[in-house]
C-alpha cells in the first residue's frame, strides 16, 4: 500500500461517524465491488454473491418456502445504504436470490430499512415490523404487507400510509430505539410486541399492545431490563417443557399462545443483543400474560456475563418457528474479523452461521443448539478413525479428504481425572479471559486436547478448537471449551481474538466429551456436549487454503485422551443465492 492510499484511509478514517452501531464510511459505502476473491469465501454458509451483510430480518415459513431477509448493501462491501435483501428456500441448504423485499422509499423510513421480524396474522397473512429512519433521523416502527399473497415467494411488499405505527414518545430515546420483535396475541386478545431501547446505562424491552395491529400503545413498565447498555436486537419466544420427553425439542409457535392452556405449559426465552459488547445472552423464565411481566429463573445471570447462543463471532440472532417440522429456527449473523481494505479487496462482508435448531435442555437449565439436519444433504466424502490413543504432546493428521469445506465430529474419552488442575472462581466471569491465558499452547493436566483445522501442513498457521478440564473442590469439574485462532494467518493486523465458553456436562460421570466442527474456509464453527456450548469464529489463513488447508488432532495436556470415534466428510458446494429465473 503506497503513501496515496494510507492518507486516503486516515481520511475516511476521521470522517466515520458511528450509526446504529456500525461505523460509517462515506467515501467507501456506495463503491461498487469490481472483483470477487474467492479465496476465504465460504462454500455452505449463507451469503449473497458480494458486499456487506449483517442482521438477519424477518425469516419465516410460508407456503412451502422458508424466507430470510437480512440487512444489505447492495453497492458495496461496507455498512451503508441498507436494504431488506430477501432469499427463499425450499430445504434450508440451496437459496435463491430475489430482489430486495423492503428498501427506503417513504418518508418513514427515507432514511433507512433497520432490522425487524415477521409474523404471521391468525388469517394466513405475513406482516413485516421493522424500524425506519425518518427525515428528522428519528428511529420508528412500521409495518409491511405482501403485495400479493398468492404468490409464494412474496416479491412485492406494500407499505400502508398510516405508517409509522410506533413512533418514540416523550420518555424514548429516539435515537435508541429499534428492532421490533415477532408479535404474540394474548388470552386477552391483544398483540404485543418488543422494541429494544435504553435510559441511561439501562437496556430495555419495551412493550407495546394493539387490538388491531394498526394502533400500538405503549405500556407503563418494559417486559424487562437490564443495566447492559442498549438493548438491540431483542427476541421473545416460548420452549417446550417435556422434562426427559423426546417432544422436548419441539418448537412452540408463539401464535399458540392465544391459548392460555398452551401458555401456562411453555417457559419462555428472551434474548437480548448488547451493543456495547457486540454480543449476546439469553435467559430462561416465566411470563405472566396479565401483568405483562417476564422473570428469569433463579439460576439464570441476568447481566452481561448470562448464558450465551454462541460465544464467539455471532451476534443479532433472529429466531423463528417452522411449522413443517415443528422446531424453531435460529438464524446470526457472523460478521468478518479482518480490516476494512480487506473487505474491499474481497468484495464482500459478513455471512450468517448455519441455520440452527434451538429447544430448552431437559433440565431447563439452558438452550440447546445443533445444525439443522438438512445440511446432513452436503455430506460427501467420509473418512473415520476409532479407539486411537493421543499421548501428552503428541498430534495426528485425519487424511483422506478435503478438510477446508467439511463437518467434523468426535467423541474425546479421558482417562484420568485426577490431574485435572485446579480451577479458580473467580475464572467464572470471563472464560474468554481464560482461554487466552490458557490457550492450545499452554500445556496443562487435562487438556488442551482437539482439533486444529485450517492448518498448514508444517502447522505454522492453524485455528485451535479445544477443550481443558479443571477440577474445583470435591469430585467437581469445569469444563473450558475455546477456538483459539492466535495462530490462524500471517497477516498481523486481522483481529484474532480466543473465544470460550464453559460447557455444562459432568465430565466425572461421563468421561468423555463431544465436538463437532462446521469448517468453511473462513468460518470454525463449533458445538460443545451435543450443542451445550457453541463457538463460531472468523479466521483468514494464507497457507491453509483449497488443498493445502489440513485437520489434525491434538493433546497438549500431561493425560492421556482417546479418539473415541472421528466422523468427517467433505461437504458439497449447494447453490447459494443465485438469481431467480
Amino acid at each position: 500500500m503506497g503513501p496515496a492510499e494510507v492518507t486516503a484511509l486516515l481520511l475516511v478514517a476521521l470522517l466515520t461517524i458511528v450509526r446504529a452501531s456500525h461505523v460509517v464510511y462515506p467515501e467507501l459505502q456506495s463503491l461498487e465491488a469490481t472483483q470477487i476473491d474467492e479465496t476465504s469465501r465460504t462454500g455452505y454458509h449463507f451469503q449473497p454473491p458480494k458486499h456487506w451483510i449483517n442482521d438477519p430480518n424477518g425469516p419465516m415459513y410460508y407456503k412451502g418456502l422458508y424466507h430470510l431477509f437480512y440487512q444489505y448493501n447492495p453497492k458495496g462491501a461496507v455498512w451503508g445504504n441498507i436494504v431488506w435483501a430477501h432469499s427463499v428456500s425450499t430445504d434450508l441448504i440451496d437459496w435463491t436470490a430475489l430482489d430486495p423485499g423492503i428498501y427506503p422509499s417513504k418518508p418513514f423510513d427515507i432514511n433507512g430499512c433497520w432490522s425487524g421480524s415477521a409474523t404471521l396474522l391468525p388469517s394466513g397473512v405475513p406482516v413485516m415490523m421493522y424500524t425506519g429512519i425518518d427525515p428528522d433521523e428519528h428511529q420508528v416502527q412500521n409495518v409491511a404487507y405482501p403485495k400479493n399473497l398468492s404468490d409464494p415467494f412474496l416479491r412485492e411488499w406494500v407499505k400502508p400510509d398510516y405508517n409509522p405505527i410506533i413512533s418514540p414518545d416523550g420518555g424514548i430515546n429516539a435515537s435508541a430505539f429499534r428492532d421490533p420483535t415477532t408479535a404474540w396475541y394474548g388470552p386477552d386478545r391483544h398483540w404485543r410486541l418488543l422494541v429494544g431501547s435504553k435510559v441511561g446505562d439501562k437496556g430495555l424491552a419495551v412493550l407495546y399492545r394493539s387490538r388491531d395491529f394498526k394502533r400500538w400503545v405503549k405500556a407503563h413498565h418494559p417486559l424487562h431490563s437490564g443495566l447492559t447498555g442498549m438493548w438491540e436486537c431483542p427476541d421473545f419466544f416460548p420452549v417446550a417443557v417435556h422434562g426427559g420427553s423426546r417432544h422436548h425439542r419441539r418448537g412452540v409457535d408463539t401464535a399458540e399462545l392465544r391459548d392460555a392452556a398452551v401458555a401456562e405449559e411453555v417457559k419462555y426465552v428472551l434474548k437480548v443483543s448488547l451493543d456495547l459488547t457486540r454480543y449476546e445472552y439469553y435467559t430462561v423464565g416465566s411470563y405472566d400474560h396479565a401483568t405483562d411481566r417476564y422473570t428469569p429463573d433463579a439460576g439464570f445471570p441476568d447481566n452481561d456475563y448470562g448464558l450465551r447462543y454462541d460465544y464467539g463471532d455471532f451476534y443479532a440472532s433472529k429466531s423463528f418457528y417452522d411449522p413443517a417440522k415443528r422446531r424453531r429456527i435460529l438464524w446470526g449473523w457472523a460478521n468478518e474479523s479482518d480490516t476494512v481494505p480487506d473487505d474491499r479487496k474481497k468484495g464482500w462482508a459478513g455471512i450468517q452461521a448455519i441455520p440452527r435448531k434451538l429447544w430448552l435442555s431437559p433440565r431447563g437449565k439452558q438452550l440447546i443448539q445443533w445444525p439443522v439436519e438438512e445440511i446432513k444433504a452436503l455430506r460427501a466424502k467420509h473418512v473415520n478413525v476409532s479407539d486411537k490413543v493421543v499421548k501428552s504432546d503428541q498430534y495426528f493428521e485425519v487424511t483422506g479428504f478435503k478438510s477446508v469445506q467439511s463437518d467434523v465430529e468426535v467423541a474425546f474419552a479421558i482417562k484420568d481425572l485426577s490431574k485435572a488442575e485446579q480451577f479458580n472462581p473467580a475464572w467464572l466471569r470471563d472464560p474468554q479471559a481464560l482461554c487466552k491465558k490458557r490457550g492450545a499452547r499452554v500445556t496443562g493436566e487435562v487438556g488442551p486436547f482437539g482439533l486444529w483445522v485450517l492448518a498448514a501442513g508444517d502447522l505454522t498457521e492453524r485455528t485451535a478448537v479445544f477443550f481443558r478440564v479443571f477440577k474445583t473442590t470435591g469430585s467437581k469439574h469445569v469444563v473450558l471449551m475455546c477456538n483459539d485462532p492466535t495462530n490462524s494467518t500471517f497477516e498481523s493486523q486481522v483481529y484474532r481474538p480466543t473465544f470460550a465458553g464453559f460447557v455444562n456436562v459432568d465430565i466425572a460421570q461421563t468421561k468423555t466429551i463431544a465436538l463437532r466442527t462446521l469448517i468453511d474456509h473462513s468460518v470454525v464453527e463449533s458445538f460443545g456436549a451435543g450443542g451445550k456450548t457453541c463457538i463460531l469464529t472468523r479466521v483468514y489463513p494464507k497457507k491453509a487454503v483449497g488443498d493445502d488447508a489440513h485437520l489434525f488432532v491434538f493433546n497438549h495436556g500431561e493425560v492421556d485422551i482417546k479418539v473415541v470415534k472421528l466422523d468427517a466428510w467433505e461437504m458439497k458446494t449447494p447453490k447459494m443465492n443465485a438469481p431467480a429465473q
